[in-house]
């Protein structure tokens, strides 16, 4: 019997460019359930501050890796020169969900200094401020560093990539905690979270692909923050589900109460 060979016919990239764009849009629709759920409630109670900002600034850093990437020829020249002259496995769908992903989390966070919040539990934390303090600090050496001519370029959005990827490691933990102390989920769109888990599969899938089309598996290890981004969220949504689904099951939420009466059986100690 004959076997077609997928990659010769072109299938195969073409199935890679469908995975692609697929993740792309199932991260991208993810920032909006959660940016509808305030807008419906005018009320942030529930969301954690900390993860937005660190949401916000981790998405910065991230489009200016893949947009460095996609579009710098210097950029793809030294990474030819790291990788055995292998271009890059940063794609269009990349740059655009990063960008994308970037400016629906400042219209997130936007909507914290719009809406109702709790005061007790939404100011930015301590721990917040010196992590993202540090992280600023370390890019700032890192560019003086490349200005001196110690490191290149390149060194340096490596660098705005594992900071991206070591946000995206404590960047749940705040909210986890939130719902783990309200024993709740209210507040918190489980809609996103379905569709980053299908966003963070989809990724995976795509890069493993399209290094397996170009026979470089180094292609993965020099897109770290992709690889790594999609196992995070799957590990961390499989939390949320967990919280949302199973051990915190309370669904009603004040603030989308449409009868007078719902809102007025609550007791005053009960209402946020």
């Amino acid at each position: 019997m004959n076997t077609i060979d997928l990659t010769s016919t072109g299938l195969w990239p073409i199935i890679s460019n469908i995975v692609g764009w697929t993740y792309f849009l199932s991260w991208s629709c993810s920032f909006y359930p959660q940016t509808i759920l305030n807008f419906r409630r005018k009320s942030v109670q529930g969301l954690s501050k900390d993860f937005l900002y660190y949401n916000v600034f981790g998405f910065l850093c991230y489009s200016i890796f893949n947009l460095a990437f996609f579009f710098s020829e210097e950029i793809k020249d030294e990474y030819r020169q790291r990788h055995g002259d292998n271009d890059n496995l940063v794609r269009a769908n990349d740059v655009l969900f990063a960008v994308h992903a970037f400016l629906i989390s400042l219209l997130t966070l936007w909507q914290t200094f719009i809406y109702k919040v709790s005061e007790s539990d939404q100011r930015l934390s301590f721990t917040a401020r010196l992590f993202l303090l540090t992280f600023l600090v370390f890019i700032l050496v890192a560019i003086g560093t490349v200005l001196m001519g110690f490191i290149k370029w390149i060194d340096v959005l490596y660098f705005l990539s594992y900071i991206k990827l070591a946000i995206s490691f404590i960047k749940y933990i705040p909210q986890l905690w939130m719902n783990y102390r309200r024993k709740s989920t209210i507040g918190w769109s489980i809609h996103n979270i379905i569709l980053d888990f299908t966003g963070g599969l989809l990724s995976v899938a795509q890069l493993v692909l399209d290094a397996a089309l170009s026979g470089d598996w180094s292609g993965i290890t020099g897109d770290p923050v992709k690889f790594g981004l999609g196992f995070v969220a799957i590990a961390f949504d499989l939390l949320f589900m967990s919280q949302h689904y199973i051990f915190y099951r309370e669904r009603f939420d004040y603030y989308l109460a449409t009868e007078d009466s719902e809102r007025q059986a609550l007791l005053p100690g009960d209402r946020p």
